[in-house]
């Protein structure tokens, strides 16, 4: 008999193979237990998805994952002051005993509800509503001076998940509702978490055109994103709050925003359902092989592709533009042979792809080269994601072509057949990924 952790593996290789979960599983487990994840949960969250939240908590449970689990309970304190006839809005009133009463009783209660609903389905979960966090009142504004983490460790040694309300206290004892933002990057700081998880019931950010954007590059998408005119004021807050979490945490650190449902997709398959944040490399841009390493060039192929390119490569070609990431861990070469731009390779490695650096270069490729075409081995198991990318494809024999921003019939029968007749420069084994 398959045991729960092995049953779980199996039902997550349904939308992410086997050999993708279990690459995730042995990053994660190679991080100490406390600095694996912290995951924020507003309080509207818990008010209308408390099931799905504790579900996908159990299911990290259950694969022996321990997040640190910050919550707020916005929604819940303003209902609770406003049934205690206290206007939220009036800070005389929103610091007086008797709504400090009201905010303590609602933290306790939100807290509860979701440990409880944790422990019926078999997760062990911890409440701790204060201890953690020492704040200083400035006003009406709220300053963290430390974080202990000792009842969180304590938690962890235990077996317990720590669900921890954002909820800070004063060296003259007063409460504090410092808000999830707060809370989840102070206690980031000081655990530097491998990953940093902001749930919410939209999911991942989307763009001007209500597209899911699924992987940032800060180093190279972050202003050009905060400059877009249509950006939804929610998407910049969590565009900014990302890029303040992430400044503070080593490079390896990510932060990942997603929906509770979703969230082992998020975490355990690289094309993951939301959308992954990581403070990445800068992609730059070669008009010729002048200022590019050939032998990391064809390392990123091989590495890419599972062979090596031919001998005679970057002499048969009339490169038009290489991308390449400062790592050499993703890149992309195009010619220009005819009238419109090909992209003869498309090549990211293993490890880049779950960074979602490959994300990022084909955004960039989007910005600076918006018609375009391309082909791939119709076995190739990059395609499905290439299919979401293109506006059009075509498969003949061995290859599948694919184009985008073509909508003339001509051109994209031209780019087909210029594709198809492209002599092979990699060897004849499967290929493992990419444009070829």
């Amino acid at each position: 008999m398959l045991s729960t952790r092995e049953l779980i593996v199996k039902l997550l290789s349904n939308f992410g193979g086997r050999k993708e979960v279990d690459q995730y599983l042995k990053q994660f487990a190679k991080v100490e237990q406390k600095r694996f994840a912290v995951i924020k949960v507003g309080g509207r969250l818990l008010a209308d998805e408390l099931e799905a939240l504790a579900t996908s908590l159990n299911f990290l449970h259950q694969v022996g994952l321990t997040p640190v689990v910050v919550h707020g309970a916005g929604p819940q304190i303003a209902a609770g002051l406003a049934e205690a006839e206290l206007d939220p809005a009036d800070w005389a009133q929103r610091s007086s005993p008797r709504a400090l009463e009201v905010v303590r009783r609602v933290f306790r209660r939100e807290n509860l509800r979701l440990v409880d609903t944790l422990e019926e389905m078999g997760a062990r979960g911890r409440p701790i509503v204060g201890g953690v966090f020492e704040a200083e009142l400035d006003g009406s504004s709220a300053h963290l001076t430390r974080v202990h983490t000792d009842a969180i460790e304590s938690s962890i040694r235990a077996g317990y998940m720590p669900v921890l309300a954002s909820l800070g206290e004063t060296a003259g004892g007063q409460i504090v509702d410092l808000g999830p933002d707060l809370a989840v990057s102070a206690l980031a700081r000081l655990l530097q978490p491998y990953k940093i998880v902001l749930l919410r019931a939209a999911g991942g950010l989307c763009d001007e055109f209500g597209d899911l954007i699924s992987a940032i590059n800060l180093a190279e998408d972050y202003e050009p994103m905060l400059a877009e005119p249509g950006l939804a004021p929610a998407t910049r807050h969590k565009l900014e709050l990302s890029h303040a979490l992430l400044e503070d945490l080593p490079r390896s650190s990510s932060v990942s925003i997603t929906s509770p449902d979703l969230l082992a997709r998020e975490l355990f398959t690289h094309k993951g359902s939301g959308t992954l944040v990581r403070r990445g490399e800068r992609i730059g841009l070669h008009p010729d092989l002048s200022t590019v390493d050939r032998p990391r060039l064809a390392e990123l192929l091989t590495a890419a592709f599972g062979r090596p390119p031919v001998a005679d490569y970057f002499e048969r070609k009339q490169f038009w533009r290489i991308y390449l990431a400062d790592s050499y861990r993703a890149g992309a070469v195009l010619t220009h042979d005819g009238p419109v731009p090909y992209l003869d390779k498309f090549a990211v490695t293993s490890e880049a792809q779950g960074e979602g650096i490959g994300g990022s270069l084909w955004q960039r490729l989007a910005r600076d080269v918006p018609r375009l075409y391309w082909r791939a081995r119709t076995d190739n198991p990059i395609n499905p994601w290439y299919f979401q990318r293109a506006d059009g494809s075509y498969s003949r024999g061995p290859w599948t072509v694919f184009w985008s921003g073509l909508t003339d019939f001509p051109a994209i029968q031209d780019c087909i057949e210029r594709a198809l007749a492209e002599a092979p420069t990699l060897g004849p084994a499967h290929s493992l990924g990419g444009a070829e």
